[in-house]
């Protein structure tokens, strides 16, 4: 059976179930399945960013957490004034920002959590090289926090865990016997199998596309988005994982995707005056 039927078949199994919330993302317009309640999401995620600040060692670097937060501030105010702008719902109205910069040079990552709570790794900085790079990372992370993609995925994760429980039943037993012969329960294979990995990379995709556009928004040249990705290819050189294992889209075809989208970004979105 081919990802999509499973998926497809488990979406009718849950049906009777579950009374899904279809909305659409923010500019794309993608459809969205939403049954997870954000405002619960958003809480749960402020504790755990408490845990995080507690655990992880900050880093001493002033002037790179102040440039983050200044980034992070123009973003938050051009987003805002951007669907107001539009006439349309700002979807980070709710959102309690918040940043940190975490002292782990071995670690090139950065996220944002629901709600508006970034981090930053010092060991990004490699590849970010400049404001304009750092821009389009913290851009890349707060597109996920905008469109709601952990609501999404947690709305996704609840839908199958009823939907293989319901094949289950309907298999007698087969799918637990696997997860007791293996130790894992069946939403986690299913990821590591990549069944649920098209849907990350399609929003992996979606946040390059708003992240660009939330940068040139907030000002920043959004020139520097291909660039990074070309510097994280040659630091990640020989480490990738095949695209159909990996959550994110590979490094060519992310750079290629931007390098078609960069100039209609630039004349669509250009920045925003602020008043």
């Amino acid at each position: 059976m081919n990802r999509r039927k499973f998926l497809s078949y488990v979406g009718c199994g849950c049906g009777s179930l579950i009374l899904p919330s279809c909305t659409t993302a923010p500019i794309t317009d993608r459809k969205q399945l939403k049954i997870v309640s954000e405002a619960r999401l958003n809480a749960q995620a402020a504790q755990i960013y408490e845990k995080v600040k507690e655990k992880e060692k900050m880093s001493d670097d002033t002037k790179t957490l102040n440039e983050i937060k200044e980034i992070g501030k123009k973003m938050e105010d051009s987003i805002s004034e951007y669907f107001d702008r539009e006439g349309l719902d700002d979807p980070t109205k709710n959102f309690d920002w918040e940043y940190i910069l975490i002292d782990k040079k071995k670690v090139r990552n950065a996220w944002c959590m629901p709600g508006g709570k970034i981090a930053v790794y010092t060991g990004i900085l490699d590849a970010t090289k400049n404001t304009n790079g750092l821009a389009a990372v913290m851009g890349h992370e707060i597109a996920h926090a905008v469109a709601k993609h952990s609501v999404e995925r947690a709305s996704r994760g609840t839908l199958l865990n009823v939907g293989t429980k319901i094949i289950d039943i309907a298999s007698g037993g087969v799918l637990s016997d696997i997860n007791r012969t293996t130790g894992q329960n069946t939403v986690g294979l299913l990821a590591q199998l990549g069944i649920l990995n098209p849907f990350n990379r399609k929003q992996e995709s979606e946040a390059d596309y708003l992240g660009m556009i939330f940068s040139s928004l907030s000002g920043y040249d959004i020139r520097e988005t291909v660039k990074i990705w070309e510097r994280m290819k040659e630091l990640n050189k020989g480490k990738e994982p095949p695209e159909f294992m990996s959550t994110h889209p590979s490094s060519d075809n992310r750079i290629r995707v931007l390098n078609e989208k960069m100039n209609e970004v630039i004349l669509d979105y250009p920045p925003i005056k602020l008043t």
